[in-house]
């Protein structure tokens, strides 16, 4: 199957596959200052957050290399200063507070400007492989959970588009294809920014997967037809109780998913778990701008001067959560009990990745 690259590092730029103009056009923005990583996060050319993490970690290598005249210490500063910049792009992402405390950490042990340099862009470097080898390893153990036939519904984009490569929930439904399941993946479109629409299904047409596109508000019909066999989506932040932050629209999903009892799936790699939140309700969910509901293409799709509310994440409650599959392992219910285990298993391993084909070692089922 082809790959698809949407972070691709040079070692002096980060080229970006701008995921603003897909379906239609294959552009590349090219950015050579953790500003143009910023703005490519806020104006979701980069999204998905894992991908928003390894942007935010290459972010870190550029905004080094463009002060050359600065000592340890004040490069250490420096850094704090992005940081805080860089962590307001998108305040839901846990990967990408997770990515940047790892970066900061990484260049508090250079003992000189040059070596501070050279260990952040190897950090930044290691992050971007350990997340294509976390979802390929999120791929291989969710794969058993889906159908063999019937239908698979997904929502939002969590494919290679969305991470380093591969995907975690598109890399589940990839990896159960690839291991000859044949089933097919109905796709919401995702509003307002048709996330499915655009980019899910734009992915699933490259990985010949037989795909059918839906609007949200047809979910309820779909789930009620005995047709699909479980639901899977992604997470940009999970709680320790095992409340999942995700696209807009998922929890209504989850209800339905519960209401017809069909297994509803959340795959994401342990950078998203936040354990120092107790529950979804002290996650930050982000609102974005009004333009992106009122608008499309440049054009109004309202009335002037209405309000709008556009909410660009909500929560999932863990009680209507079948399981969370990280590379760490399955996490089943009781959820908050099963990914202590597992954030203590990663800590166990100082956050090394197995490879695919390596045991699992998850305190929760593998």
């Amino acid at each position: 199957m082809p790959e698809i690259v949407p972070l691709e590092w040079t070692g002096d730029t980060l080229r970006i596959l701008d995921q603003t103009k897909l379906p239609q056009e294959q552009a590349v923005v090219v950015a050579r200052t953790f500003s143009d990583v910023a703005e490519a996060i806020q104006t979701m050319q980069v999204r998905g957050a894992p991908a928003i993490g390894v942007a935010a970690a290459y972010a870190m290598v550029l905004a080094v290399k463009s002060v050359e005249t600065l000592n340890t210490d004040r490069l250490i500063s420096y850094l704090s200063e992005v940081e805080k910049e860089m962590a307001n792009t998108r305040p839901t992402s846990a990967n990408l507070h997770w990515a940047l405390n790892r970066m900061i950490n990484a260049a508090r042990q250079g003992r000189s400007p040059s070596e501070l340099r050279q260990l952040l862009e190897e950090e930044a470097v290691t992050l971007h492989r350990e997340n294509v080898a976390a979802n390929r390893r999120i791929g291989e153990l969710g794969a058993e959970l889906l159908p063999k036939e019937g239908a698979v519904l997904t929502h939002g984009n969590t494919g290679a588009l969305a991470t380093a490569g591969y995907g975690t929930a598109i890399g589940v439904i990839r990896a159960a294809w690839e291991q000859g399941s044949r089933f097919q993946v109905i796709v919401t479109e995702t509003r307002p920014l048709l996330q499915g629409a655009r980019l899910t299904a734009w992915e699933l047409v490259q990985l010949g997967i037989p795909t059918n596109l839906i609007v949200d508000s047809a979910a309820g019909s779909v789930l009620s037809s005995g047709e699909v066999k479980c639901v899977i989506v992604g997470a940009d932040r999970i709680a320790a109780n095992g409340d999942v932050a995700s696209k807009i629209g998922t929890f209504s999903i989850a209800v339905l998913a519960h209401e017809f009892n069909i297994p509803f799936y959340v795959a994401a790699p342990t950078s998203s778990l936040d354990l120092s939140v107790a529950s979804g309700d002290q996650i930050p969910l982000e609102e974005r701008d009004p333009d992106e509901v009122t608008q499309w293409n440049g054009r109004s799709t309202a009335p002037k001067g209405i309000t709008v509310r556009n909410f660009a994440f909500d929560v999932t409650p863990a009680k209507y959560l079948t399981a969370i599959i990280t590379e760490r392992g399955i996490a089943r219910p009781p959820l908050d009990q099963a990914l202590g285990g597992l954030v203590e298993t990663q800590v166990a391993v100082a956050a090394n990745v197995p490879e695919a084909g390596q045991s699992d070692s998850g305190a929760a089922s593998g």
